[in-house]
């Protein structure tokens, strides 16, 4: 028997699977970068849609209660029913800590957004809300931009 033409035939097997298996494995890891990548962009979305909702519900509350205790609760329970902090707890978790960075001032300028329109001070029609509310529209355009940045970056 000619031991060359086996010794061929299992190095050309070897090649064979060796290829098969780096071809895998390429495959393999672009197919979870891009399952991140689409897993951040949801968490991202979810948690600036939530953000949104609850700045809509909040306002939409302190001027339907312009003055009393009911402007208070009402504000509260918009806050809390929007859903912002579940999904803000999602991309703390889930995030990289720059975003996680990011997506946190934006909530801090909600809940001082959530102070002014419990308390009712300064007013709904004051420059100094819309100081406020500049700050925060800021913070979201600044979130916006870092998103995008990761998002490419995990291409």
């Amino acid at each position: 028997m000619d031991w060359t033409t086996l010794a061929g035939t299992a190095l050309g097997a070897l090649v064979g699977i060796g290829s098969t298996l780096l071809a895998d494995r390429a495959r393999w890891r672009r197919d979870l970068a891009d399952r991140t990548r689409q897993e951040r962009r949801q968490i991202y979305v979810t948690v600036l849609t939530k953000y949104r909702l609850a700045y809509e519900d909040m306002y939409a509350a302190a001027a339907r209660h312009p003055e009393g205790g009911a402007r208070e609760a009402s504000v509260q329970e918009a806050f809390r029913a929007s859903g912002c902090d579940e999904a803000r707890e999602t991309a703390l978790i889930c995030a990289p800590q720059e975003m996680s960075d990011v997506l946190e001032n934006v909530y801090a300028t909600l809940r001082d957004l959530q102070d002014v329109f419990a308390a009712g001070e300064p007013p709904l029609d004051s420059p100094e809300l819309q100081e406020r509310r500049l700050k925060h529209a800021k913070a979201v355009w600044a979130a916006r931009a870092a998103i995008r940045r990761d998002l490419e970056r995990a291409v």
